[in-house]
């Protein structure tokens, strides 16, 4: 693809790149502007932002490539299998219409995303922009996760001072707001390690120990254990290479002995002792028992074989939607004909009633495949898994990017991530964004010593930073 662009087009990428930031920003921002006194309803601005925005950009595109449009009409396909399985489900289960347009959106908003980034012609100046306004919102993210250590946990203004919980930067006040902030800033510190390659290691390195230290001192053990298994997953991909095989398990092994160590020795890591409890594990484990408490409850209330295939109705299970959304903001959304169901309420019954359950989000069983498959069935896995086929096989053309959608599967076997906008997003833009620089990357060769410095965005020079901001019009 020729990265030289017209200023037609030129004024093109812009728009959409301005409309494409506007979008995730909903998303990543909603939190704490609903903290800070905003209406609860700003945390749904991001259903109307990314389909609208994102929309324009895919649909005001021109002189895309037949590898792009070849990419768009494969998700074209997936999205369209997803909703169609939604709207089967929702037609057996009774399912109210607002629940199949939340389910929809909750699941198919990072690939609408990545459809928008697909869409964008590529130039080196303009992803150094891209970028650097992210860098600022991450940043924005640590900034305010360390604020909130130190005024919650050390000078203990906060009414339930000492809940590391409480450290959710930009995702305060939610829920799991702790897991989402760290699982953001570890996936930007990975990336900013990795693609900064024009500044110097040892200050890449303090970098991402900052957002290491930020995972700790929010308590999200989850993330760590998340990254592992998407590492594993990454060096499985390498077996075809014993050299890279090789490499990549002597680090994991380093790795894991060194973590075990800290966990040992350092009070910062004695939390992931929580999990060291072998007597929890096991067919009878209170480990085991509750984690599958939703797989065990969903097919009780099975009717018809149907159920198998297509689930019980979006948001009627354990998704974000059925678990949480639906119950939280039932006076808005009832009157928009939102149902109910009592799935839910009974294995929130079971966390309750579990002496693990407010121990860890590890054991809870409210996570994200269990809520694919409780709301849509077996066909409805199939959906999701061949859009994340489609994200591997067309985006995914580096280690890094494959590492933060093996995360992100990893994740959805521990709590509700995969319908966390403000993470899935994230996760969206590093790929859709390693994706454009690969492909800039093999059209033109040349241009890598320039991607470099374009990735490369010194944060020991502010001024530098919110004045590249300003480029952006």
């Amino acid at each position: 693809m020729n990265s030289a662009t017209s200023p037609a087009t030129k004024k093109g990428y812009l728009t959409g790149s301005t409309l494409i930031l506007l979008a995730f920003a909903t998303a990543f921002f909603s939190r704490i502007f609903d903290s800070a006194g905003a209406p609860s309803a700003i945390n749904f601005l991001h259903f109307f932002s990314i389909p609208v925005l994102c929309g324009q950009v895919i649909l005001t595109a021109k002189g895309l490539s037949r590898y792009q449009r070849t990419i768009i009409a494969k998700f074209y396909l997936g999205l369209g299998l997803l909703l169609a399985v939604m709207l089967t489900s929702a037609i057996i289960n009774d399912a109210g219409l607002i629940n199949v347009v939340l389910s929809f959106l909750l699941l198919g908003e990072p690939f609408i995303l990545l459809l928008a980034i697909a869409c964008l012609p590529i130039a080196v100046e303009r992803i150094q922009k891209l970028r650097t306004w992210l860098v600022g919102f991450f940043i924005t993210n640590i900034v305010f996760a360390y604020c909130q250590y130190v005024l919650f946990m050390i000078l203990g203004m906060h009414p339930k001072a000492g809940n590391p919980d409480y450290v959710q930067g930009v995702f305060y006040h939610s829920g799991a707001g702790h897991v989402v902030s760290a699982s953001v800033s570890l996936s930007f510190g990975f990336y900013y390690f990795l693609m900064a390659k024009s500044l110097p290691i040892w200050f890449r390195a303090v970098v991402f120990l900052g957002t290491f230290w930020h995972m700790l001192m929010a308590d999200a053990k989850q993330v760590l254990l998340s990254f592992l298994v998407a590492g594993v997953c990454v060096l499985i991909t390498k077996l075809k290479s014993l050299g890279e095989a090789i490499k990549y398990l002597l680090g994991a092994v380093v790795l894991a002995l060194v973590l075990w160590w800290c966990t040992q020795n350092v009070p910062a890591f004695a939390a992931f002792n929580t999990w060291a409890r072998p007597e929890i594990y096991g067919p009878e484990g209170e480990a085991t028992l509750l984690k599958s408490a939703a797989l065990r409850i969903i097919p009780t209330y099975y009717e018809s074989p149907l159920n198998w295939l297509f689930g019980l109705g979006p948001g009627h299970t354990v998704g974000r939607l059925g678990g949480w959304m639906i119950g939280g903001y039932w006076n808005l959304l009832a009157p928009l004909g939102a149902t109910m169901h009592p799935v839910p309420s009974q294995v929130w019954a079971a966390v309750g009633q579990s002496w693990l359950g407010d121990q860890s989000s590890m054991f809870s069983p409210l996570f994200g495949w269990a809520g694919i498959w409780g709301d849509l069935g077996w066909l409805g896995i199939a959906a999701y898994l061949y859009l994340a086929f489609i994200t591997l096989q067309c985006f995914c053309v580096d280690d890094l990017s494959k590492f933060l959608v093996f995360s992100v599967g990893a994740f959805g076997l521990v709590f509700s991530q995969m319908e966390e906008p403000g993470y899935m997003l994230t996760i969206s833009m590093f790929v859709g964004l390693l994706w454009q620089e690969n492909l800039l990357r093999r059209a033109n060769p040349g241009a890598a010593k320039k991607l470099d410095r374009a990735a490369a965005i010194d944060l020991r020079r502010p001024k530098q930073l919110f004045k590249t901001l300003l480029l952006i019009q």
